[in-house]
């Protein structure tokens, strides 16, 4: 129905600029013949040159000359532009990763409920019960003007709404997360790393006559049969009772939209429902609010949702706010502004005078779900714990050796290179005897680690159990100090429970590239913490090495420079349509590098825009299986040797390849793991894995990597996005390239959007005056 979970903000594809031109090919070369190396800009005319011939340099992308382009062996049958796999789920998604039309008759007809690990369900299950027991309504001290049609607990929540709207209130007086309970000490005594057998991921499949019943009333709606184990894993054991009194509950199954609800809706209720409808405008509201949250952001502002909600034809967007308000469905939120240092009196500006405090704007009115709103609190409360509960030392050593022995939390940032550095600390740590563990976003960064001598596990394992230090009675880590590397990664979730698992006293390093993208989740965690200003920020000073090392910084500051790559670490590849991009990363993977690099086609990596388009992830899978490992899919659309994408769980991506299948469902080789996806998981989380969007690929690198960037892709491209996806490479780099002067525009002026999120007001708010 949808896609499989590992890319969450993708960048929406404007129409395609014209892409550069080329001459006919005509010759069969390797990279560095007439691929030009030695840049990241697409490469000018040139006369044909020998193998042997330096690069040329300093030309720009799209410059008004013809590039000169390369032929690879076969490229007399070119395929179609816009060539899809027939087998991948979800063939109807737009480029960029939005689901499009043709998605969403697919997931009307045959998708099946994901599966749910057994410490999923667990991390669930204990979300919810924080969420019943934390209070969630204000203590009025006077009678409070409402509705004349509401009372009680829907009338205060009006009445404050709207408060906080007019100025009179802030939204953070009647929404306060409740001191956190002091944890014991952890054990003193524990393996630094205990590695556990991962626990058997089981479906949480609905009871047979939930389905059943679910079924009936969708066939009654005219809604796809085949929807009702999601539907009925959505909403619980009731679904059907739920689903028949209240249709728009169907926007609750990911990738349903509001007009095949609206139809539902229609087919059930007939004159009963209208555009009006309060069951409608709420489902609308929470609606907007998650799909804002595949976007990043943990909350909205207000007027956004208005805006959303009348582009739906809700006739009062204000109204309809104030009802799901009301009903608890969202929660509103105005943070206090913290106050700004004032300017010393030599660098104030005569022209511009300080402008009165009426004047100042109030921060603005925020919409949010309750399970952001709560993992951001939980999470700005834990890290101030942890920040309050250290024992500063003095320890010896680096800068960031010393930061970590004074204070609980500690930032690091820098490039590839400079993880280097907290692994030493970790290293430090352990000769002094304390319990210490570094965590990574993804388990190719693990493998890469091990390789080099250093124990890690992954963020995931960590927090499932799978791997890591044993947990105490209250449920923290066995830890005294926790080194996360690829902290960009970490969504709002993910990082409230992590730190919700670290014990009173245990330090925090968060070490990361600020300069990647962000995390697949919604949220901007290692972002927010950053600029709260609220810790030590330790900024390396050790460069990336190499020509890739200084093309990727150079695209860190906004410039996409020359660089001399005299061992073709960097070749770019100009084509002229998307057909062309696809048949030239074939040669590239099969042919060219492994014959003039050295890196054979198992570890080089394709890196794309998006997963829709014709030089998307399906139509470059589909080529490349075609080429590496043909077959007829027989499992599904895979076959043994094929290499996968597999997504157990939202925002995380394990890469992996297919080894067979019986009638539990596929069985995987990832890394040193073998993993069994179940059947009716398949469609839903797995895909081909020979090209892999940028969310996907962050956290990982590989020998090789082919960024593809045909015409189409222009409108997604960001700086972050460049700076990830040329940044996967370790030795090698080819750069597929068609967008003409999009790539050089994206790296000078593309900054990705902002996520609206709450953290940082949190933090502030908790922690700046203790740094003060």
């Amino acid at each position: 129905m949808t896609e499989p979970s590992g890319e969450t903000a993708p960048e929406a594809v404007e129409p395609a600029d014209r892409p550069g031109t080329a001459e006919e090919p005509g010759t069969d070369a390797e990279p560095g013949a007439d691929e030009k190396p030695g840049t990241a800009e697409e490469a000018g005319p040139t006369e044909e040159s020998d193998m042997d011939e330096k690069p040329e340099a300093g030309r720009e992308p799209g410059s008004d000359e013809k590039p000169e382009a390369s032929e690879e062996p076969g490229s007399d049958e070119k395929p179609e532009a816009g060539e899809q796999p027939g087998g991948e789920p979800g063939a109807g998604e737009q480029p960029g990763g939005e689901p499009g039309a043709g998605e969403q008759a697919e997931a009307a007809e045959g998708a099946a409920a994901p599966g749910v690990s057994e410490a999923q369900a667990e991390l669930a299950a204990q979300r919810e019960l924080r969420a019943r027991i934390e209070a969630r309504k204000a203590e009025k001290s006077g009678p409070v003007t409402s509705g004349a049609k509401l009372s009680g607990t829907a009338a205060d929540l009006l009445a404050a709404v709207r408060a906080v709207e007019g100025g009179a209130a802030s939204g953070g007086t009647f929404y306060e997360a409740p001191e956190p309970a002091p944890r014991r000490p952890a054990p003193e005594a524990a393996p630094a790393t205990t590695v556990r057998p991962p626990a058997p991921e089981r479906t949480s499949a609905p009871a047979p006559g939930a389905t059943a019943a679910v079924r009936e009333v969708l066939a009654k709606g005219g809604a796809p049969e085949a929807l009702a184990g999601q539907v009925a894993a959505a909403l619980g054991e009731n679904a059907a009772a739920a689903l028949s009194e209240d249709p728009w509950q169907l926007l609750a199954v990911s990738g349903v939209r509001p007009e095949q609800a609206d139809g539902f809706a229609r087919a059930l209720l007939g004159a009963a429902c209208g555009p009006a409808d309060p069951r409608r405008t709420v489902a609308l509201t929470v609606w907007l609010l998650e799909r804002a949250a595949l976007q990043g952001h943990t909350a909205l502002e207000i007027q956004a949702v208005r805006a959303g909600l009348a582009g739906h034809g809700v006739p009062d967007p204000e109204q309809a706010v104030e009802t799901a308000v009301s009903e608890g469905a969202v929660l509103v939120f105005q943070e206090e502004e913290t106050a700004e240092p004032e300017p010393d009196d030599d660098t104030e500006s005569a022209e511009e005078p300080a402008r009165p405090a009426a004047e100042e704007p109030a921060a603005p009115v925020l919409l949010g779900l309750d399970r952001y709103a709560l993992a951001e609190e939980s999470l700005a409360d834990g890290l101030a714990r942890l920040v309050k509960t250290a024992t500063a030392q003095p320890w010896e050593g680096s800068e960031l050796e010393r930061a970590a022995g004074a204070h609980g939390l500690v930032l690091h940032t820098g490039g590839e290179a400079s993880r280097a550095e907290p692994v030493a600390l970790a290293a430090a740590a352990r000769e002094r005897g304390l319990r210490t563990l570094v965590a990574v976003h993804a388990d190719g960064g693990r493998r890469a680690l091990a390789a080099a001598g250093t124990e890690a596990v992954t963020v995931a394992a960590l927090l499932s159990g799978a791997a890591g230090p044993g947990r105490d009675e209250e449920g923290a880590l066995a830890l005294d100090l926790l080194v996360v590397l690829d902290a960009p990664q970490l969504d709002v979730e993910t990082g409230a429970l992590l730190v919700e698992s670290l014990p009173d006293g245990c330090r925090l390093v968060l070490s990361g590239d600020p300069e990647v993208l962000g995390a697949p989740g919604a949220g901007r965690v290692f972002a927010d913490v950053l600029a709260a200003r609220v810790c030590p920020r330790i900024a390396s000073r050790v460069p990336d090495p190499g020509p890739l090392g200084e093309l990727v910084s150079g695209i860190g500051v906004g410039e996409l420079n020359q660089v001399e790559a005299p061992g073709k670490e960097v070749v770019i590849v100009p084509v002229r349509d998307a057909g062309e991009a696809v048949h030239r990363t074939v040669q590239l993977v099969a042919d060219s590098v492994p014959r003039a690099i050295g890196v054979p086609p198992e570890q080089t990596q394709v890196v794309t825009v998006g997963h829709g388009g014709s030089a998307g992830t399906r139509a470059l899978n589909a080529a490349l299986k075609q080429r590496l490992n043909p077959g007829p899919g027989r499992f599904g659309g895979y076959d043994p040797g094929d290499r996968v994408a597999y997504a157990p769980a939202p925002g995380r991506t394990v890469t992996g390849t297919v080894l067979s299948a019986d009638a539990e469902g596929l069985r995987l080789r990832c890394g040193d793991d073998e993993l069994l996806v179940p059947r009716e998981a398949v469609e839903s989380s797995l895909r081909h894995g020979w090209a892999l969007t940028a969310h996907q690929a962050a956290g990982a690198r590989w020998p090789a990597v082919v960024v593809v960037l045909p015409g189409d892709a222009a409108g997604g491209l960001s700086r972050p996005w460049v700076y990830t996806a040329f940044g996967r490479a370790e030795r090698h780099l080819s750069v597929v390239h068609g967008v003409d002067q999009a790539l050089a525009r994206a790296v000078a002026e593309g900054v990705a959007p902002e996520r609206t999120t709450r953290l940082r007001p949190l933090l502030e708010a908790l922690l700046a005056a203790d740094e003060e």
